[in-house]
C-alpha cells in the first residue's frame, strides 16, 4: 500500500496541462475545465516558448484558469522577463534552483522533484519528506516527475508511485508518463492534490490532441467520483492526503 502523507479534505483532483504552444489548445483546455496551463521556458525543451509567444497564449486563457511558467536553470533575468510578459500566477522550477532563488520573484512556486533514474534513499520516506521541506520551505507544493535528475520534463517517463515521500504537509502534484489510459489508476492509487500532463495528451511535442485532452479530463473526473463513492462507505487512504472525503 502507498503510505499516508498529509491529512486533508479533497473535493477534486486539480488538472494542469503543460507545454502548450498553440492558442487553440489553450482555449480547448479552458473549455474542458482544466485548472492550469503551463508555459515552458526551459532552454532544452522542444516546447519552449519565448515570452512574447507565451503572452499570446496567456491571452487565450479563460477566467479562473491559472497560468504557470516553467523554468529549468534559467537565469534570473529570463525569469523576470517571463513574469513581466506572461503574468503567471505560479512558477515551476525543474532545475538546481534553491529556495532563495525560487521565492525571489514574488510569485508562489512549485518545486519539481526528478524521480527517474534513482531509487528511494535508505533513509525513511518520512525523513526524505522532512529534508525536502527543509530545503524548500517557501514552496507552495511539490511536483514529482518521472524524468531523471538533470533531464528535462515532458519525457513521458513514469516512476513507481510507491516511492513518493511520506508525511509531506504541502500539496503534491503527480507527473511523468501520465495519459488517458493510466490516469484513472494514478488518481485512485495516489490521490494527489493535482496531476500534470504534457506528452500524454500530444500527437507531437507541443501539439496537443483534442481527443486525448478530453479523455484525460474525463478519466480524472471518473476517478474522483470513484474515490468519493468509496469514501461514502468508509475512507480511502492517500499518498498525499490520508482520508479523502466531503465532510
Amino acid at each position: 500500500m502507498i503510505p499516508v502523507q498529509m491529512r486533508r479534505t479533497l473535493f477534486r483532483t486539480r488538472i494542469k496541462f503543460c507545454g502548450m504552444t498553440r492558442p487553440g489548445d489553450v482555449r480547448l483546455a479552458s473549455e474542458l475545465g482544466v485548472d492550469a496551463i503551463g508555459f515552458v521556458f526551459a532552454a532544452d525543451s522542444p516546447r519552449r516558448l519565448r515570452p512574447p509567444e507565451a503572452r499570446l497564449m496567456r491571452n487565450a486563457l479563460a477566467p479562473l484558469v491559472d497560468a504557470v511558467a516553467l523554468f529549468m536553470n534559467n537565469d534570473a533575468e529570463e525569469v523576470r522577463e517571463a513574469i513581466k510578459q506572461v503574468r503567471p500566477t505560479l512558477l515551476q522550477f525543474h532545475g538546481d534552483e534553491d529556495d532563495a532563488f525560487c521565492r525571489g520573484f514574488g510569485v508562489p512556486y512549485l518545486k519539481a522533484v526528478a524521480m527517474g533514474g534513482r531509487r528511494t534513499p535508505d533513509a525513511s520516506a518520512t525523513a526524505a519528506a522532512t529534508a525536502l521541506q527543509l530545503r524548500y520551505p517557501g514552496a507552495a507544493g511539490f511536483l514529482f516527475d518521472g524524468h531523471a535528475p538533470g533531464a528535462a520534463g515532458g519525457s513521458g517517463a513514469t516512476f513507481d508511485w510507491a516511492r513518493l515521500p511520506q508525511e509531506l504537509n504541502k500539496p503534491v502534484l503527480l507527473a511523468g508518463g501520465l495519459g488517458p489510459d493510466n490516469i484513472f489508476d494514478a488518481v485512485v492509487s495516489v490521490l494527489p492534490w493535482g496531476v500534470d500532463v504534457s506528452s500524454g495528451i500530444e500527437s507531437a511535442p507541443g501539439i496537443k490532441d483534442g481527443e486525448r485532452m478530453r479523455r484525460f479530463v474525463e478519466e480524472v473526473r471518473r476517478a474522483d467520483c470513484h474515490v468519493e463513492h468509496e469514501d461514502s462507505a468508509g475512507s480511502s487512504v492517500s499518498a498525499t492526503g490520508g482520508s479523502r472525503s466531503l465532510s
